[in-house]
């Protein structure tokens, strides 16, 4: 046990430390590319004397990406992203591991910003960042603590977009690797992660039947793909609402109705937002909705369900179950708001399967070491990873599954590589 860790952590109690390191355990047995990586990184020690501050959905499989980093020589200090999706019991078992650890289950939005704020007043040399908050906050309120941090990694899209937005007006003062946008990231995490994920969490919390429901699906990027297909296989009627023609024509020839969201609002059981945006469900389609229609959102944000406009249209709100209120409409229609509208697969479940997030968090991993390595001639930019990290953790994937692939001769290079063959 760390007692530097345990001395500067805020958890909500130690004394659930166990329960944290079973699940820990858990997620490390079924996490084989991080495990090769954490190998690497005992040999290496490509952090060694650095300070690490992490901010994501504080879980099991968040702790280990920790553990490995700190196996990487890394002083690591870690706060939640996101105030529902922080389990108590993890953060204590990580303190015992050595971690110093900065977050709670839902606390208060003033203690929750706080507990970001002296994450980064541990004065990091590299960030992991979800969703944006400590590069915004770096950048608006404390850039004092800008001149040490060599550069990080963003993990999802909202970050990304703020990142680039930033960028845009040429304001962004560190490199920030967009592991988002890694084609392992969109293709596994966004899409069979959030797909299963979010079913995960809203049948366990509502104990309702999908099948023969109509389930709208607001916003066909990865994530709405995977949602829309698990709903499908869940035996769902799945109806999809797009801004964007290309992703609209693609959901209509993948088998899903697709319509304007005023129309999908008269139609829908259940209704899942993934877009990153804003008010993407709001007061003009309350009006039209059903009795009893249940809303979530799969976004970073709570801002994909507009909460003011259901209290405008409601007499009364009440917990009815955990982590589903029921707003009561003047009207004496209900609607059912799963996890106060954050993200819900993590606000009111476990998040990702831990074979998903082993992939991403080994692009995490190996993106933190790649910008600490070249740090000094990236540039004050948002970058793609390197193709070369999103391919390695692909082979490292297939080998830990005992999947073989083929190889090209040199004739077959030699022919991709040539203009004038036949």
């Amino acid at each position: 046990m760390n007692s530097k860790s345990i001395e500067n952590s805020i958890v909500r109690d130690m004394k659930l430390a166990p329960e944290g390191h079973l699940k820990i355990d858990w997620v490390e047995a079924h996490m084989p590319v991080l495990n090769r990586i954490r190998a690497q990184f005992e040999a290496e020690q490509p952090f060694k004397g650095l300070k690490v501050a992490i901010s994501l959905h504080l879980e099991a499989k968040t702790a280990y990406l920790a553990k490995v980093v700190m196996a990487g020589g890394a002083e690591v200090t870690i706060a939640g992203s996101n105030p529902l999706s922080t389990q108590d019991d993890v953060c204590a078992a990580l303190v015992e591991d050595g971690v110093t650890v900065l977050a709670k289950h839902n606390p208060e939005p003033e203690e929750y910003k706080e507990m970001l704020i002296r994450l980064l007043e541990t004065k990091p040399d590299l960030i992991i960042d979800d969703g944006g908050d400590l590069v915004t906050i770096l950048h608006t309120e404390r850039p004092d603590l800008l001149v040490n941090i060599r550069g990080g990694a963003e993990e999802t899209t909202t970050g990304i977009i703020r990142l680039k937005a930033m960028e845009k007006d040429q304001i962004l003062k560190l490199p920030m690797v967009a592991v988002n946008d890694a084609y392992c990231k969109h293709l596994f995490d966004n899409r069979y992660g959030t797909g299963q994920s979010v079913f995960d969490a809203i049948n366990r919390t509502t104990n309702l039947v999908v099948a023969g429901k109509n389930v709208v699906v607001v916003g066909y990027g990865w994530c709405g793909k995977g949602v829309a297909m698990r709903a499908k296989g869940l035996g769902a009627n799945v109806i999809v609402t797009e801004v964007n023609p290309i992703r609209a024509v693609e959901a209509h020839m993948d088998g899903f109705q697709v319509m304007p969201m005023l129309e999908a609002a008269k139609l829908g059981d259940f209704f899942i937002t993934v877009t990153g945006n804003k008010y993407v469900i709001t007061g003009e389609h309350y009006d039209v909705m059903k009795d009893g229609a249940i809303l979530s959102n799969a976004g970073h944000f709570d801002v994909e369900v507009n909460k003011p406009e259901l209290l405008i249209r409601s007499s009364s709100v009440r917990t009815v179950r955990k982590n589903i209120e029921e707003y009561q409409f003047k009207d004496g229609r209900k609607m059912y708001l799963i996890a106060e509208g954050r993200l819900v697969n993590l606000g009111a479940g476990d998040g990702h399967p831990a074979e998903i997030m082993d992939m991403t968090f080994a692009l995490q991993a190996m993106s933190l070491k790649y910008v600490n390595d070249n740090y000094e001639k990236l540039g004050k930019q948002v970058l793609n990873v390197p193709y070369e990290i999103d391919e390695q953790v692909a082979r490292f994937k297939l080998e830990s599954l005992g999947i073989a692939l083929d190889s090209l001769s040199e004739e077959q290079v030699a022919y991709l590589d040539s203009w004038n063959v036949h």
